[in-house]
């Protein structure tokens, strides 16, 4: 039983089986038979994932287990897991069942347990904290304007669109909408519609600065960086390589003038 559960073949089936069954659970108007037995599948799987653990620890031991960062991950999400298998044991008539429910959504975060599968994912999230550790200073710029922003737009305008700006967490997410082009210009139409000519020409000006600056420079920058940074460690890799090559190809050289001053 051990080594069925130390191949990652195996482990691999039962994740797919676990979201064939949690997909299948999130269609409303399911026969009552067929629920309970996707619950009693879900269950089986969420204690074949625990009995992972366990024959992982029997293996490797418990220190060595979480010195890896996925099996760090497995074992937090077995935990995640656990309400479901808790479930079975409760007194529906003592516990309120709308709380019940909201525990059961931890089975959702067994989905994550695919990242573990994906050729390449280990350089993709190396490359993805060396991008965000490089462009923190960028992306903090960036949400203080945004936030700047915000607090600006709901003095001018809450009394006009409070809908979008009544508040500054309201305003704060309308000015987010525009920086990412979403409702660039919904908003400013709404904002200007009762408004005179003079009025509705300085909001629908503000807010065109606010998606050139925000929208389309401070996103490009800001992505810009990220994705530089994601792939410097190819960069780097090819700057070693080439630094490789000049040196065998200086020592070719040095190879090749001693043997002429030889031969000489």
């Amino acid at each position: 039983m051990r080594s069925f559960f130390l191949r990652e073949k195996n482990i691999l089936i039962l994740i797919i089986l676990n979201t064939i069954t949690i997909t299948i659970q999130a269609f409303p108007g399911l026969p009552f038979v067929l629920m309970q037995g996707l619950d009693i599948l879900d269950t089986t799987i969420t204690i074949a994932f625990i009995l992972e653990f366990f024959a992982k620890w029997s293996a490797i031991g418990l220190k060595e287990y979480f010195r890896s960062w996925w099996n760090r991950m497995d074992f937090t999400l077995v935990v995640l897991s656990l309400p479901s298998i808790a479930l079975l044991f409760v007194d529906k008539d003592l516990i309120d069942l709308d709380f019940l429910l909201v525990l059961r959504i931890s089975r959702v975060f067994k989905f994550f347990r695919f990242l573990k599968f994906i050729p390449g994912v280990e350089h993709m999230i190396l490359g993805i904290g060396r991008a965000l550790k490089s462009s923190v200073l960028v992306l903090l710029g960036f949400f203080v304007f945004l936030f700047i922003s915000s607090l600006i737009s709901t003095q001018l305008f809450r009394g006009m669109s409070p809908e979008f700006f009544g508040d500054p967490v309201r305003s704060f997410y309308s000015i987010f909408k525009i920086f990412t082009i979403e409702g660039w210009y919904e908003i400013p139409d709404q904002v200007a519609e009762n408004s005179t000519d003079g009025i509705a020409f300085f909001i629908k000006f503000y807010f065109s600065f606010l998606l050139v600056s925000g929208g389309i420079i401070g996103l490009s920058i800001v992505n810009s960086i990220f994705v530089d940074a994601m792939v410097s460690d190819n960069n780097d890799v090819l700057e070693e390589k080439v630094d490789n090559l000049n040196k065998e190809i200086q020592e070719l050289k040095s190879m090749l003038e001693k043997a002429k001053n030889e031969k000489g």
